[in-house]
């Protein structure tokens, strides 16, 4: 009888104990597929209009979607804006690759803004290109988030209107002309020696 009770009472601790390994709902991640479209995304760069990362800059804006009823934004206290590769830019990347689970997601990597959500009019935000953008085509997504930061409905540009940006690759255009000159240079080298070689044998 004790033994039974002993096996009964182990039993019940790892069951405790499975239990609490597992994530709570709270942690889960935030799936972007339940959240409400709410938000309206526009941005001042064209599809297809190459941005120089480092040097040009762009603006986005964001307001409540005209098809959501009043006072639908009561709870939303932030706003985030993200970059994100377009699909064009994700094939073959698994590095970039959007995921349902926003934790999870490698598509949107760069921050553009994050601030206070403001109801009474849209929002928008100047967004200068960073340096570490690498090139690729890239659309805009923004979050709405609650008092606890936790996004709570979002709004994107069209993925497939996307723009480019060109990344800075670090060689300068000086680099490239003295490595053209030496390249000719060691052309015409080449060539001389081959010339005195060819006199000194037929000496």
């Amino acid at each position: 009888m004790a033994r039974q009770q002993s096996v009964q009472a182990l039993c019940v601790l790892a069951a405790l104990l499975f239990a609490a390994s597992l994530p709570s709902p709270a942690a889960a991640g935030v799936h972007l597929s339940s959240l409400p479209k709410a938000l309206d995304v526009t941005t001042s760069a064209k599809p297809g209009q190459v941005l120089h990362a480092g040097v040009d800059s762009l603006t986005v804006t964001w307001s409540l979607n005209a098809t959501e009823p009043a006072g639908a934004d009561a709870g939303y206290k932030g706003v985030k804006v993200k970059l994100c590769y377009a699909p064009a830019s994700q094939k073959d990347r698994g590095w970039r690759k959007s995921e349902d689970d926003i934790s999870k997601d490698k598509a949107c990597q760069f921050k553009v803004t994050e601030q206070a959500y403001a109801a009474a009019a849209p929002g928008s935000f100047q967004y200068a290109v960073a340096r570490d953008v690498p090139s690729g085509s890239y659309y805009l997504r923004a979050f709405a988030t609650d008092a606890s930061g936790a996004e709570v409905a979002y709004g994107q540009t069209a993925p497939t209107a996307a723009f480019d940006v060109a990344g800075i690759t670090g060689i300068h255009a000086s680099l490239k002309i003295a490595a053209g000159v030496f390249s000719a240079f060691s052309v015409v080298a080449l060539a001389f020696f081959f010339v005195i070689e060819t006199r000194k044998k037929n000496k």
